[in-house]
């Protein structure tokens, strides 16, 4: 059941223009194939409005914060339209009580009063509404009364700024949910001990971008190129989901080997020896574009997650990144879902030594086919397709409440 020409609503969790790939961004670029997709801006605080004054962010939108503004712009593909919220104010410092959910109602009415804006200047008057893991506003759909309600939950909650009040506003948002999507099997089971009318649809990769890696003509990233291969590599973020014990122990073993981790480094996290070890090379943050030049200069890609009740809700984008770059994979075995998608070609380690005996298999392998069957399981697991299987879910859902 194909979803067509239908005004759809996503409040994401990340800005439209932000430096990372977005599921939230992602999933509305998909359902704008077929239909009218309004993505909603993450709102920004008085706060981030201070900090980050001069920022290029913060010049592009301040000529939208007015009141009397739709805050509308054109997204980067037909059907997609981009709403910019005035900015709310900063109140997750406040203890969990009626004041915080006293000011969250105001923060969420200005959120609202803008969407309800848009849906009058349009003339919508059938909607569905999705809430992508924004869960610090969970009451924006209750005024509005969308068609249907929808909360897609990407990722387990484990900072400490978002559980200080998320943990309560997520339950009330799966709890009213009419439908409810979660990227991994673990928070499926959660989920839907929570809602009934709960679906596993996992995450996925941009095939079009990472693929560049594959070309002949695409330059290894010059940050690349004082650093002696073979080349282990690791982009996104180092930080608590990070085995660091694992990687101090296999990086000990393979002396030989440049491990290069590129992404946002969160130092509460990072024991002191990583940024010293003498074959460990933090190269910071690099832009989504540079992506394929960097993962092309890497001869093993690794995903080195702990094995723990939050890494078993994980269910990483990198993961079919690099398999869409044609890279052999090497993973700790810490989501044991993920066997299921990559069909016996990635290495899922339980141990260190077993770790290094894997780097030490893809290096040595030469077989074509297996990089053929490496970019076969990378095709399966699309945005395209997440996108279809999510759009055929709401389609039948839809269907579900017209009967």
């Amino acid at each position: 059941m194909i979803l067509k020409n239908q005004h759809i609503f996503i409040l994401g969790t990340s800005k439209f223009d932000g430096p990372d790939q977005s599921t939230s961004f992602n999933i509305a670029r998909e359902l704008a194939k077929n239909n009218k997709v309004y993505y909603i801006d993450y709102p920004i605080t008085w706060k981030d409005y201070v900090q980050q004054w001069g920022s290029k962010q913060i010049r592009f939108r301040k000529r939208f914060f007015s009141p009397f503004s739709d805050g509308l712009i054109p997204g980067d593909i037909e059907n997609l339209s981009i709403i910019i919220c005035p900015p709310v104010m900063s109140i997750n410092f406040l203890p969990e009580g009626k004041l915080y959910r006293a000011l969250l109602k105001i923060n969420e009415k200005i959120i609202r009063d803008r969407i309800s804006r848009v849906i009058k200047l349009k003339g919508i008057s059938n909607f569905i509404y999705i809430n992508s893991f924004n869960f610090h506003y969970p009451r924006i759909a209750d005024a509005l009364k969308p068609a249907l309600s929808i909360y897609h939950c990407v990722d387990p909650m484990i900072i400490p700024y978002d559980m200080k009040h998320g943990i309560i506003s997520e339950n009330e948002l799966v709890a009213k949910s009419d439908l409810v999507i979660c990227t991994s099997r673990q928070l499926y089971e959660e989920k839907k001990r929570q809602n009934s009318n709960t679906y596993f649809i996992p995450n996925a990769a941009d095939l079009i971008h990472s693929s560049k890696a594959l070309s002949d003509e695409l330059e290894i990233h010059p940050v690349l190129s004082s650093i002696k291969k073979p080349r282990i590599g690791y982009t996104g973020a180092i930080e608590r989901r990070f085995d660091f014990e694992l990687i101090r122990t296999v990086a000990e073993a393979n002396k030989d080997k440049s491990f290069i981790f590129a992404g946002q480094l969160i130092p509460e996290f990072v024991p002191e020896w990583f940024l010293r070890t003498e074959n460990i090379y933090y190269i910071g943050r690099l832009p989504f574009e540079d992506m394929p030049a960097l993962i092309r200069g890497f001869d093993v890609a690794i995903i080195p997650f702990k094995k723990d009740r939050v890494s078993k809700t994980i269910f990483p984008l990198k993961l079919f990144e690099y398999l869409g770059a044609g890279k052999p994979v090497v993973a700790s075995n810490f989501n044991p879902d993920l066997e299921e998608f990559t069909h016996g070609f990635v290495s899922y380690c339980d141990s260190a030594e077993a770790f290094s005996n894997a780097i030490e298999d893809a290096l040595r392998s030469d077989d074509p086919h297996l990089k053929q069957a490496i970019l076969t399981i990378a095709a399966e697991n699309t945005w395209e397709k997440r996108g279809q299987e999510i759009a055929e879910l709401i389609s039948a859902e839809l269907q579900k409440k017209q009967k």
